[in-house]
């Protein structure tokens, strides 16, 4: 499960007011919930994309801090993709979850990317529990 950080001064609540219908736009049907860190999230357990094989998204609440977009993606394997012959559906499947972060999150691929490599270093930073 990766959880992703708002653009700065904006909130997810602002970027996305119904989380359910914003899910179901880009992945396919909520069919039920799932506890993750103390915040219920949404599963689509049969994705409209048939590259992902059940994708896992919604708001984990901090309750000091800003709360996060959390998104998992199952994908089925390459080899069985490419058997079914859905590889357009491939580029798709990129297309939808890069779509997805960038309306909800207001931030593009290289941000986020940067965002994670600063938050690693930072925790290489960090002393070990001495």
């Amino acid at each position: 499960m990766r959880e992703y950080k708002m653009r700065r001064g904006e909130t997810l609540e602002e970027r996305v007011p119904d989380m359910t219908a914003f899910v179901e736009e880009y992945f396919g049907e909520v069919t039920t919930t799932e506890e993750y860190n103390g915040s219920d999230l949404l599963v689509v357990e049969d994705p409209d994309n048939p590259v992902f094989e059940r994708v896992t998204a919604g708001t984990v609440e901090y309750g000091s801090k800003k709360d996060k977009l959390a998104l998992d993606i199952e994908e089925r394997p390459a080899e069985e993709v490419i058997a079914a012959g859905d590889v357009d559906a491939a580029e798709d499947a990129v297309d939808a979850k890069n779509d997805f972060l960038l309306e909800a999150t207001g931030r593009d691929a290289k941000s986020r990317r940067d965002s994670m490599k600063r938050s690693v270093e930072d925790d290489a930073d960090k002393p070990d529990n001495v």
